[in-house]
């Protein structure tokens, strides 16, 4: 769930994120290009154990060479949409975010843009995406499935909160249409599924039901922006476990958030197992203050807030600044109202960390970069590999697996990817 800051702290100097150190241009890794003897140029391989740059010297030195060079790698324009608000979107574009300008870019060039053909349940405090009765739809939002609501138990879904307008903003926004801001897999369709009342809380059998309501009506990812407290154990909410699991049995990716309360817990349901449990960084790259660590993280993404006072990796030494007021999350959501929308500050947790990876996981489907029918391990796996190494070296309690790198997840096949799911 998000936290939302005192007034004073909202009105104050919002921290700039540090501006990232030039990378080296790409190449390929094993081979460089020579010329000579006025013959056309050729790619020449690399001996075992040799460099790039090794070998580049060693064929300058033999003479009538007329260059050798890195075989450099050219890619295609990124895909920057035209949205107002997307400049406020650090957690997109900046160097702490997830890469998205490159992942539209190569979902556009694989012409299947923006989780095309894939459905994304919020299973949350509703979602605006209707007029029914008081209530209106986001103007930003487009493109939803059938939902339920298991508060009020009928079939109009509709936020009370604006909780669950922002978690799907994130997966969803329209994107390209000069309005608004901007959404990771903004051609995925939407099931709203409202499991939390207008305060933002549920019972485990509303948030059960609506897990196998998801699963059941084909739900390719469902989202879970909730947590129960951090001592909360599986044999209190076996409903909720045997939820998680029928889920997975039917092909649904679930992520969750790993929690709020600062805990070295994961909280449930992300401690769950078969479930992507995400923690929150800040704009600088650093773990969020609030952020839950612990044994059952998996990749960290994006949820805005003040840095944790690490300093005990090299990573973290170089890139967290404790006391530094952080950075909100921008969606469009409700403000004065359910009939009133903007981009209202005060929004960042674990719960808005979670749903960047439900999209980034639309996409990596939509795309079919694993294939039509791509199962949850495979996803999860790839989600994992593609990440951002940071914090300690490899997979740490605070960062899990990494930060979430959407434009990796979505390159080219390479002999690294995962495993098919196996057979449960």
């Amino acid at each position: 769930m998000h936290r939302l800051l005192p007034l004073p702290a909202i009105l104050a100097v919002l921290a700039a994120s540090a501006a990232p150190a030039a990378a080296a241009p790409e190449h390929v890794p094993d081979e460089v290009i020579v010329k000579r003897d006025g013959k056309p140029a050729r790619a020449v391989a690399l001996r075992e154990g040799e460099t790039v740059g090794e070998r580049i010297a060693a064929l300058r030195d033999r003479g009538r060479v007329d260059y050798a060079v890195p075989n450099y790698v050219a890619r295609a324009s990124d895909y920057m949409p035209n949205d107002p608000a997307l400049t406020r979107q650090w957690n997109l574009t900046s160097a702490a975010g997830i890469n998205m300008p490159a992942a539209w870019g190569i979902a556009r060039r694989q012409r299947r843009p923006g989780g095309i053909g894939t459905t994304v349940a919020v299973l949350d405090t509703g979602v605006a995406y209707q007029r029914f009765r008081r209530f209106r739809r986001a103007p930003d939002l487009s493109g939803f499935r059938r939902g339920y609501d298991f508060v009020d138990d009928d079939r109009h879904p509709n936020d009370q909160n604006g909780h669950g307008t922002h978690v799907a903003g994130t997966i969803a926004q329209t994107t390209g249409n000069r309005v608004g801001a901007a959404g990771i897999a903004y051609r995925t369709r939407i099931m709203p599924v409202r499991v939390l009342d207008s305060h933002g809380a549920g019972d485990t059998l509303a948030i059960s039901r609506g897990i196998r309501f998801a699963a059941r009506h084909g739900a390719d990812v469902i989202n879970l922006s909730l947590e129960f407290d951090a001592g909360v154990r599986a044999a209190q909410i076996p409903d909720i476990v045997r939820a998680l699991r029928f889920a997975r049995r039917r092909g649904a990716i679930v992520v969750a958030a790993a929690g709020n309360q600062g805990s070295p817990q994961v909280a449930y349901p992300a401690r769950a197992r078969n479930v992507v449990a995400v923690a929150a960084t800040t704009a600088t790259g650093c773990q969020a203050d609030y952020s839950n660590s612990g044994q059952h993280v998996d990749l960290a993404a994006p949820g805005g807030g003040a840095d944790a006072a690490n300093t005990d990796t090299e990573y973290d030494a170089a890139t967290c600044t404790p006391g530094l007021l952080g950075r909100f999350i921008f969606q469009q959501t409700f403000t004065r109202s359910v009939r009133r929308f903007g981009l209202p500050p005060g929004y960042e947790g674990t719960s808005m960390a979670a749903p960047h990876v439900a999209g980034v996981a639309a996409l990596v489907i939509g795309t079919r970069r694993l294939g039509r029918d791509p199962g949850p391990f495979a996803v999860e796996r790839l989600l994992e590999t593609t990440a951002r190494d940071v914090g300690a070296p490899g997979w740490d309690p605070r960062y899990g697996h990494g930060l979430l790198d959407a434009a990796a997840a979505l390159r080219r096949p390479s002999a690294h990817d995962p495993e098919p799911d196996p057979v449960v």
